[in-house]
């Protein structure tokens, strides 16, 4: 969409933010591409422990200010937002180096691989006046954008449940990584959430403590091949998760559904979204006409420039909580919460019992069921998801 003078000239006079990238692999690479389109941020730094990566990104974005060690590259370029889309089990000594600096962060998802990292960064973030933003981009795309018009016009009626689910990967990984971005957007629409109930299995059986197992791709602990997970949220509003292996990953998967008194919305990753104004259906032509919406864009989003549209769209709203000196949506609180919910599932699993929320005792449920059964460290396993189903599988099945 082409700009008037007026809206430039007013773009021109408005802060441009300074932001440094701390990681240059793919996640790291989609989230330049967002600040390099977006108007006003300004790239001037990259940071990696590799110089192909550093010199590739580089070329991309057109950014000559490489560095090595994330402390030089703050003090030379004084940024305003350190983006750290690294892997998981490095976000915490990350976040917590960045934000001695007293700079803001955004972080790829999840926060961190459990709720006592994530408590010690959003209290540095706190002692240092700092804010923090997790990369859930789904949340403010502008698919959900449409979703979220039509539910504040009041089209659905009140809100009552929502369904969610993942792409089919193994529950426990599922949840640690995909499933982080599907309860982020159960939570925009059901807020807080006040109990979880759950139910997993592996190998069709209970949960065991062998079942208990470090996460592919360095998420943490992880435990549970299917499962199912009931959360209260505020406001009679229930959900159900549903994080269940499939023979085959499935991205068209990967939807939620919000019931209401009077319609239902739809959303896809990647179909977009869609209004249903009727509370109750069958699949008989005339009473299932769901109506396709548009999405929403902000004015100043070019596809031609090369940002994927909801990184785009997290990278505007970050620029706007800034500008109004308030949390980004996706903001450290609500990446803690995801956290807390994903917590609950686990414990719930194996205890067999309702999870108030939230938790008083903030250890890994998963490592704490293993020691009080006295058990010892969970053996090693693959970082490379396929490796670690193959050997899950010949475990489990074989």
């Amino acid at each position: 969409m082409k700009w008037s003078a007026v809206q430039e000239h007013i773009v021109r006079k408005m802060k441009t933010y300074r932001v440094a990238i701390l990681g240059c692999r793919s996640r790291g690479t989609s989230a330049a591409k967002a600040y390099h389109a977006h108007p006003r941020t300004e790239i001037v730094a990259l940071c990696d422990l590799v110089q192909e990566r550093l010199d590739a990104l580089g070329d991309i974005v057109n950014v000559s200010a490489h560095f090595t060690d994330l402390n030089e590259m703050i003090q030379q370029t004084a940024p305003d937002i350190v983006a750290i889309p690294t892997a998981t089990e490095a976000h915490y000594p990350l976040c917590m180096r960045v934000l001695e600096h007293g700079v803001n962060i955004e972080v790829e998802k999840p926060l961190c691989i459990d709720l006592v990292q994530a408590d010690e960064v959003l209290a540095k973030a706190k002692e240092k006046n700092a804010r923090v933003a997790v990369h859930h981009q789904r949340r403010t795309s502008p698919s959900m954008q449409a979703v979220a018009k039509v539910l504040d016009a009041g089209k659905i009626g009140d809100l009552r449940y929502i369904y969610a689910s993942g792409k089919g990967y193994y529950a426990g990984y599922g949840l640690m990584n995909i499933g982080t971005h599907v309860v982020n957007n159960m939570m925009r629409f059901g807020g807080r959430c006040r109990s979880v109930v759950a139910q997993a299995t592996t190998g069709g059986r209970a949960i065991t403590h062998d079942d208990v197992l470090p996460s592919p791709a360095g998420m943490g602990t992880v435990a549970g091949e299917y499962a199912t997970a009931t959360l209260q949220f505020d406001g009679n509003v229930t959900g159900t998760l549903l994080q269940h292996r499939f023979p085959k990953v499935d991205t068209d998967a990967y939807v939620m559904e919000l019931y209401g008194t009077e319609g239902r919305l739809f959303w896809s990753e990647l179909k977009g979204s869609w209004w249903l104004p009727t509370p109750h259906f069958v699949p008989d032509g005339t009473h299932d006409q769901w109506e396709a919406l548009a999405s929403i864009y902000p004015d100043h989003f070019d596809p031609d420039k090369g940002a994927n549209a909801d990184d785009y769209c997290f990278v505007d709203e970050y620029v706007k909580a800034l500008d109004e000196n308030r949390e980004h949506e996706s903001n450290g609180e609500e990446g803690r919460h995801v956290i807390e919910i994903l917590m609950a599932i686990f414990e719930s699993a194996i205890y067999g019992t309702r999870v108030e929320l939230p938790q008083k005792n903030r250890e890994h449920p998963l490592l704490k069921w293993r020691a009080e059964a006295g058990l010892g460290e969970i053996r090693d396993m693959p970082r490379d998801y396929g490796t670690w189903l193959s050997l899950e599988d010949e475990r489990l099945y074989k």
